[in-house]
């Protein structure tokens, strides 16, 4: 496996990585961070490990540099976690929840060798109750870990048992923080909170375990600017109310307390945008508007690997020099492609101000080549006016033929809309992408809009557009752009560019680098990049283009098309002609 560090190694190879609170949206002051050492053991299938051979840092995957191991695995084994704890004062008389980032892809876990829950699914966050397991002094948690990669049918995204092309390395177990927290008896489960700049009022529906009263202080700084005591569904006048966007990313802080017996049970924190995401004409075309004004987004896919660290981002420093240098450049919205970030970095998102594309991951059995890759391509040569049309319900074609997979993309769909619900800077839901996997694509999006009326939906990313909501949604490598004809949705490039360049030293394989175009310096690549734009791009706007994606933020292994270097280093196109560019690309 190749080894290629990022400059936030160093800072990320000790005894607690990541150690900021995991969840900025909801906050809690009596918590405890698991990341760290723990004992680890592959072994074949099964039910119990008691030797453990080996150490890993949590929460790097077992393939990953930073966690210590750099092992690939496969389908044939088991992955074992081990950790000692011993709960502090605070946590005594209370209820005790572990929480999981996000594990890959299915696990069971245990106190004290009793299995106290599972959780399938590689991508999304899950918490499970472990008071009743607890005993007094040391308690041992045990976590195991199944994941068959590309050998299953699992939603896995790009992960493969061997990288190659855009095929990357596979992230098995334990990947995104592990943490506790201490409750009461009652406490507040989970909340949402839904904008409406229209009547100026956040709506907040709150979930509680238990039984309790509710109210909630919001915060412009140090100053209180609303106080109420509110039902389980109720809304918040917000008086002078000043809107969310990446120019102006401002949020509002606020405090929600749960009280019993006119005693305050639980009391957490949190935080939330005033913006609206909406379509709206403007100059003779449907557009993307924020904050009921035109806007047109500036954005990159963004896939969130590390050299380092495969999925799971080194430090918070690394996650927000990404998102700030692409600011810096003129971007204002990244497409986060095919994976989930911790949380923390949608909330960097939220405030630096970045809006959002949110992928779900793919999967099924493997890609089908022909049709997710062959076919578009050669109609994009014959008919580059039309987008390719297929019906979506031919599920052995598109690698969906049991039912048991749909339902189980469709329960990992809503599950991750549920995690990423309340971040401000989430604009649009993409269920799917250019074929892989694709199933029932308008009914799909048509039940992301109805759960999620507040933003945008790409239902087809790419190539089986089924005239869904929300996008007329293309993608363009090599062959030129051609804007399609317009059928009253708003038109976006979601995918384009790729152009690429390989620099000795800063590369994952020097040998099998690949890209869709390379140029062989930077000035070449700047140049191409700045006519690519000038051409195709620029002129497109005022002719109804809403939105474009340029691939990609970063190299990722052997794809040496990013903006970055795979470890960071380089910004591999002239700044200044990037800022020049997207300056021109507004209404």
């Amino acid at each position: 496996m190749m080894t290629l560090k990022t400059r936030w190694a160093e800072q990320a190879m000790c005894d607690m990585p990541l150690p900021e609170y995991p969840r900025p949206q909801m906050v809690r002051e009596d918590w405890i961070n698991l990341n760290g050492m723990f004992d680890f053991a592959i072994t074949g299938d099964i039910d119990w490990c008691d030797e453990y051979t080996d150490e890993i840092r949590v929460p790097f995957a077992v393939e990953s540099c930073l966690s210590g191991v750099c092992k690939r695995v496969s389908a044939k084994d088991r992955l074992w976690y081990r950790k000692k704890i011993t709960l502090p004062e605070p946590f005594k008389g209370k209820r005790t929840l572990l929480h999981f980032g996000a594990v890959d892809w299915e696990c069971k876990v245990y106190i004290n060798k009793k299995e106290v829950g599972s959780h399938v699914g590689g991508y999304c966050p899950f918490t499970i109750d472990i008071t009743d397991a607890l005993i007094d002094g040391e308690n041992e948690l045990v976590v195991r870990v199944y994941d068959p990669t590309d050998e299953g049918w699992q939603n896995r995204g790009k992960q493969a048992s061997e990288s190659h092309g855009f095929w990357y390395t596979s992230t098995s177990g334990i990947w995104q923080t592990v943490w506790m927290e201490a409750v009461s008896e009652s406490y507040i489960a989970s909340y949402k909170a839904t904008p409406d700049i229209d009547t100026g009022v956040i709506a907040v529906e709150t979930a509680v375990v238990g039984e309790g009263a509710l109210k909630i202080k919001i915060y412009d700084g140090e100053a209180v600017v609303a106080e109420k005591e509110i039902s389980a569904d109720d809304k918040i006048a917000i008086p002078d109310m000043k809107l969310w966007s990446p120019e102006s990313p401002f949020l509002y802080d606020f405090v929600l307390e749960l009280s019993k017996d006119g005693e305050v049970v639980d009391s957490i924190k949190g935080y939330f945008g005033m913006r609206k995401y909406s379509i709206g004409e403007y100059e003779g075309y449907n557009r993307l508007f924020l904050n009921n004004a035109p806007y047109f987004q500036r954005g990159l896919l963004d896939q969130g690997y590390w050299s380092d660290g495969g999925m799971t981002p080194p430090t918070d420093e690394a996650m927000i020099y990404d998102i700030e240098k692409m600011k810096d450049l003129g971007f204002n919205m990244l497409r986060k492609h095919i994976k989930v970030e911790p949380a923390r970095w949608y909330y960097y998102c939220d405030k630096l101000g970045m809006l959002v594309w949110q992928d779900m991951i793919s999967g099924g059995k493997a890609l089908n080549v022909f049709h997710a890759g062959v076919l578009p391509n050669v109609y994009g040569v014959l008919n580059p006016l039309v987008n390719l049309t297929k019906k979506d319900n031919a599920y052995k074609i598109f690698n969906r033929d049991r039912i048991e997979w749909r339902l189980q993309f469709e329960e990992e769909l809503f599950e991750m809309i549920d995690a990423l619900y309340n971040y401000t800077s989430i604009c649009c839901w993409v269920p799917f992408n250019e074929g892989w996997g694709q199933f029932d694509a308008k009914r799909i999006g048509d039940a992301i809009k109805e759960k999620d009326p507040s933003r945008f939906v790409d239902h087809a990313s790419g190539w089986y557009d089924q005239k869904g909501c929300d996008f007329r949604s293309i993608h363009k490598y090599i062959l030129p752009f051609i804007m399609p004809k317009y059928d009253g949705r708003p038109i976006v490039l979601s995918e384009f560019g790729g152009y690429s360049q390989k620099i000795r030293g800063h590369v994952w394989n020097w040998e099998k680098s690949f890209g869709y175009q390379m140029y062989a310096n930077k000035v070449a690549l700047t140049n191409a990049y700045k006519s690519l734009h000038e051409k195709q791009i620029i002129p497109n706007i005022k002719k109804g283009l809403s939105a474009t994606v340029y691939t990609q933020v970063s190299d990722v292994e052997f794809e040496v098309n990013g903006i970055l270097s795979y470890d960071r280093e380089l910004v591999k196109l002239d700044e200044d002609v990037l800022r020049e560019i997207n300056s021109k690309m507004t209404y």
